[in-house]
């Protein structure tokens, strides 16, 4: 019945999602039996059992083995089989396969940053081939974090100062959401990067020449969809609504005082250093709290970035 499982769970893309399902909708209809058992025994028992005049008395019943020995036996049983299915399903979901391709996953408020085997970084969108099993290993630079894959049918914290581990094998060439699913703050609502899920080609191409959505684009057009994929909406609006941080609209050429009394007027080399080394300029009003993008953005993209911003009048 699979228009049923799509009616409550997305699309399977991964070689695992088939079985988490199944274990899912096992659970559901098993659910579904008892409730629709209990409630009509109850009706029943309310219907023919019910107390017709003040004389009438209940006859006196000790027990009955057989009903006492079947109502503890067989939810056991089937408690145990829910519980094995579901061990032996969580093992084969933490345990990757031999020759996965590993991938570090650094998670903070509020972006996604993924490590590649080349060394290369990506912000916001992570790219894997189909058919290929990856290995997540993840760790937190503040708080507790989800990787979250609802198409994969994974889900694992991501927590600071430790390591957390889990696999995929996609099945589907496309694009799949990844939300932080644990609360993590203000912008946790809007912590999301994606999946890019290619052929080995395509992923080959991207590791060699970078981005092809980011390639061709003018730097201000470029700087628009960064915005976006670094999690820069998080805390820095366009309209001039304050948020955790200033807002872009306007800023470039304005002036802006730091918490230390300091004046800076917002130029390239001032956003440049907001971007790589937040810390040291944080503006007066505002908490320190934005990660630095060192190592993780490219040249292109601070020049877009910039670009970007000035654009924002």
């Amino acid at each position: 019945m699979t228009w049923l499982r799509h009616l409550f769970l997305p699309a399977a893309s991964s070689v695992k999602a088939e079985d988490v399902d199944d274990l899912f909708m096992f659970i559901m209809w098993l659910n579904i039996l008892f409730m629709i058992l209990i409630t009509g025994l109850i009706v029943l028992f309310v219907a023919r059992y019910r107390r017709k005049s003040a004389a009438q008395k209940t006859a006196h019943i000790e027990h009955n083995t057989a009903l006492e020995l079947s109502w503890s036996i067989l939810p056991l049983i089937l408690s145990m089989v829910v519980f094995f299915w579901g061990f032996n399903s969580y093992m084969q979901a933490t345990v990757a396969p031999d020759g996965a391709m590993e991938i570090q996953v650094t998670a903070k408020k509020w972006i996604w940053t993924f490590g590649y085997p080349d060394g290369s970084v990506g912000v916001g969108k992570l790219w894997v081939p189909v058919n290929k099993p990856i290995r997540m290993i993840m760790h937190s630079e503040d708080v507790l974090h989800a990787f979250y894959v609802p198409a994969f049918r994974v889900k694992a914290d991501v927590l600071p100062n430790r390591y957390t581990e889990v696999w995929f094998q996609a099945t589907e060439v496309g694009d799949y959401v990844i939300p932080c699913a644990e609360y993590c703050g203000k912008g946790h609502s809007q912590m999301r990067a994606y999946v890019k899920v290619v052929s080995q080609k395509d992923y080959e191409n991207f590791l060699e020449k970078g981005d092809p959505d980011e390639i061709g684009k003018p730097p201000a057009e470029l700087g628009a969809i960064l915005y976006t994929n670094f999690g820069c909406s998080t805390c820095h609006s366009i309209d001039g609504t304050r948020g955790q941080g200033p807002s872009w609209k306007g800023i470039y050429g304005a002036q802006h005082k730091m918490t230390d009394g300091k004046l800076f007027t917002v130029d390239e080399n001032y956003i440049r250093t907001s971007i790589l080394q937040p810390q040291q300029m944080v503006v007066e009003g505002f908490q320190g709290i934005m990660p630095s993008y060192q190592g993780q953005v490219r040249e292109r993209h601070l020049t877009a970035l910039i670009a970007y911003i000035k654009s924002l009048k």
